[in-house]
C-alpha cells in the first residue's frame, strides 16, 4: 500500500510538471511553428502547430537579409561578455571583503548594498543620457556596457556564497604568505564556479533581453542589440511578416535556451549553495 501511495504521488507530482513545462514552453512551440509558416498559415481560422507549407527556409532568408543578423547577435555576445566580466571583476573583491574581513564599514556597505537593489535602470537613465551625450559616447559600446560594470545583486549574491565557504580555506592561505588579492585569485575564485556559472545566466539573459536603455542610447544598426534589431526588422517590412519575425526572433533566443541548457547543472548548483550558511 505504501509503495502504491509512493508511485501514485510520484505520477501526479511528475503529471503537474509537465503540465507546468507545458505552459511555460507554450510560447516557445508556437514561436517555432510560426517560423515556418507563412502569412496565410499564420492567420487561418484552424490553428494548427505543423505548418500546411514549411517555409522555414523563406523566413529565416528573410531574417538574414533584412537586418544584419550576423552583426546583431555579434554585439548581443560582445556587450553582455564585456557586462559580465566587469560585473564579476567587481563583485568577487567586494563580497569577500564584506564575508571575510573584519572592518568597520562593513555593515555600512551592506546596507547600501540592499539600498542598490532597490534602485531601477529607469530611475538614473536620465541622468546617464545626459552624461553620455556630453562625454559624446552614445552609439558606442561604452554606452551600452558602462552603467552595468557595478552589479548590486551580484555583490550580493557572492556575498551569501562566500559566507558559506569555510574560513579554514582562508585561514590556510594565510599561513602559505598569500595577500588577499592572491587568495581571491587562487582559493576564492575557482570555488565560486557555481555561483559565477549561476550569476551569468542572471546577467546574460537580462542584458541580452534588455531593450529599454539601447532604445535610449543607440540610434546606429552598427551597434543595435539584438532586441532592437527586432525593431529594425520590423521598421523594414511594408506590413509585418510574422513569419519571418518568429525566424528572427527564434535566433535571438536560441543562443540563451544553449546556454541555460549547457550550464544547467552548475546554475542549480549555485543557486542552492547561495542559500546555505555557514
Amino acid at each position: 500500500m505504501t509503495a502504491s501511495a509512493f508511485s501514485l504521488g510520484r505520477v501526479i507530482r511528475l503529471s503537474l510538471l509537465a503540465l507546468g513545462a507545458i505552459i511555460f514552453l507554450a510560447p516557445y512551440i508556437f514561436m517555432i511553428s510560426a517560423a515556418g509558416k507563412t502569412q496565410s498559415d499564420i492567420f487561418t481560422s484552424s490553428l494548427s502547430l505543423i505548418p500546411a507549407h514549411f517555409a522555414y527556409a523563406e523566413n529565416f532568408a528573410k531574417a538574414l537579409s533584412r537586418v544584419p543578423m550576423a552583426r546583431l547577435l555579434w554585439n548581443g555576445v560582445v556587450v553582455c561578455g564585456l557586462i559580465f566580466f566587469f560585473q564579476v571583476l567587481v563583485a568577487i573583491p567586494c563580497a569577500y571583503a564584506m564575508a571575510k574581513l573584519r572592518f568597520g564599514a562593513a555593515r555600512a556597505m551592506m546596507v547600501l548594498v540592499m539600498l542598490g537593489l532597490l534602485v531601477p535602470i529607469h530611475a538614473t537613465a536620465l541622468p546617464l543620457y545626459v552624461a553620455f551625450d556630453r562625454a559624446s559616447l552614445l552609439n558606442s559600446y561604452a554606452a551600452l556596457i558602462a552603467p552595468f560594470t557595478i552589479s548590486v545583486f551580484a555583490i550580493f549574491m557572492f556575498l551569501q556564497f562566500f559566507r558559506a565557504m569555510p574560513d579554514d580555506l582562508i585561514h590556510a592561505a594565510r599561513l602559505d604568505g598569500m595577500s588577499e588579492l592572491g587568495t581571491v585569485v587562487r582559493v576564492i575564485v575557482p570555488n565560486a564556479w557555481p555561483a559565477v556559472t549561476a550569476f551569468a545566466i542572471f546577467s546574460v539573459v537580462a542584458h541580452w533581453n534588455d531593450l529599454y536603455w539601447p532604445l535610449i542610447v543607440i540610434s546606429k544598426q552598427d551597434y543595435a542589440t539584438p532586441p532592437l534589431g527586432l525593431m529594425y526588422f520590423r521598421a523594414a517590412e511594408a506590413g509585418d511578416d510574422y513569419g519571418a519575425l518568429m525566424a528572427a526572433t527564434l535566433m535571438i533566443t536560441l543562443p540563451l535556451v544553449a546556454a541555460f541548457l549547457l550550464a544547467q547543472k552548475r546554475f542549480v548548483e549555485g543557486i542552492t549553495m547561495t542559500g546555505l550558511k555557514g
